[in-house]
């Protein structure tokens, strides 16, 4: 993955025959990894990581937060089909982000949000803690995914079972909405 961002950075993606990926794809699939990523149509997943129809599969949701349905897709990922990599990736100026720091409160974005949440009051800020500071935003994006991938290990013990055993790994990156870089978290 890191490779296929550094490719997509720099414009040097790799040319592929969909048509051929679609017909390899039909009967089974092998993906190394799962991805964990906000809808935010800026942040095409497989472009990001230059990988192709059949290469890894992606779970979207506003945030990139786990549940039930994301946890039973992250287990089929790995335990079933194979996947060694559980990857939350957040990205910068992330609308839900922003919207968790202000608290809005608008139909079902409300419970949505309240996923989001935890991952703001933990953050040691003492300055404007509004989706105006860029800065703090930015902290809380960070905040979140680690907060996720607490929330992974603590809700699915298949995949902490999994990563305990070293069969998988489960790691965090945040994507820079400015020039496309994926920077990893430790």
């Amino acid at each position: 993955l890191k490779e296929g961002n550094a490719r997509f950075t720099s414009n040097d993606l790799t040319a592929r025959n969909h048509s051929e990926q679609v017909r390899k794809s039909t009967d089974a699939q092998y993906p190394k990894a799962i991805v964990l990523s906000c809808v935010d149509s800026r942040v095409p997943v497989e472009d990001v990581f230059d990988r192709g129809i059949g290469d890894i599969f992606v779970a979207r949701v506003a945030g990139n937060f786990v549940n039930e349905d994301i946890l039973g897709s992250m287990e089929f990922a790995c335990k079933v089909s194979g996947s060694k990599l559980v990857l939350v990736l957040g990205h910068g100026h992330c609308g839900a982000v922003k919207a968790a720091v202000d608290d809005v409160k608008l139909g079902n974005i409300t419970a949505m949000l309240q996923k989001i949440r935890p991952a703001v009051g933990v953050v040691d800020y003492a300055g404007d803690r509004t989706s105006k500071n860029a800065k703090f935003v930015q902290m809380v994006c960070e905040s979140n995914v680690r907060y996720t991938i607490e929330q992974i290990r603590r809700n699915s013990p298949i995949l902490k079972g999994m990563e305990d055993r070293g069969e998988i790994k489960i790691v965090g990156a945040v994507y820079d909405m400015d020039d496309g870089t994926v920077g990893w978290l430790d």
